[in-house]
């Protein structure tokens, strides 16, 4: 396997990460600002009140996402596994 392959398949699966992580780090950020937005406009300086909601919404994500995740997770194994005997090579 040379260098170039083992870079390809990095890269390839990094970008599996990150669509994978990207919808329930966008939806968990968005809550925390409009949480972050609330705290200020009430001056309520809890530290806590944030934790709740953004559990919530990861959840929400993961559970509406889910089937979506596992897909795409499952054909870049798929892929990676059928991909096994031109990597020998």
């Amino acid at each position: 396997m040379s260098q170039a392959t083992v870079i390809e398949i990095s890269i390839a699966a990094m970008k599996v990460a990150l669509m994978l992580a990207a919808p329930v780090l966008i939806a968990t950020m968005v809550v925390g600002v409009l949480i972050s937005i609330l705290q200020a406009a009430t001056q309520i300086q809890e530290m806590t009140i944030t934790f709740v909601p953004k559990m919530i919404v990861a959840a929400i994500v993961l559970v509406v996402l889910g089937p979506w995740m596992i897909r795409m997770l499952v054909n870049f194994t798929l892929q990676l596994y059928g991909n096994i005997p031109s990597f020998i090579r």
